[in-house]
């Protein structure tokens, strides 16, 4: 269902001084560590997040057998999806406009 490395929206479930909790669909549970907060010293939690609020997270690693995943905000902006989105046309754009934009600039 969930794999490694997926950017998946959570509700924030509530938190501890280690980490904070969430619940994901499909009856899995997860918690992001303190250390996959920020890269820098996290002394309040509640500075981050708020109780029911749905943010996106980056799986680390799943465990389907208790349908419990690891997660990490650190280095992402975890309250904005559109970071996240994929389009249709892909890399087609660059493949179609590079050439227009290699001659412009000589």
């Amino acid at each position: 269902m969930y794999k490694e490395g997926q950017i998946v929206k959570v509700v924030v479930t509530g938190w501890a001084k280690y980490g904070i909790f969430v619940n994901l669909d499909n009856g899995y549970t997860g918690m992001i560590h303190i250390s996959e907060i920020d890269t820098g010293f996290v002394s309040d939690i509640g500075r981050y997040v708020s109780l029911k609020e749905e943010i996106f997270a980056k799986i680390l690693s799943v465990d389907d057998v208790n349908k419990h995943v690891n997660l990490s905000i650190k280095c992402m902006n975890y309250r904005d999806s559109s970071e996240f989105g994929e389009t249709i046309m892909g890399f087609r754009p660059l493949y179609e406009n590079l050439p227009e934009w290699v001659n412009s600039s000589k």
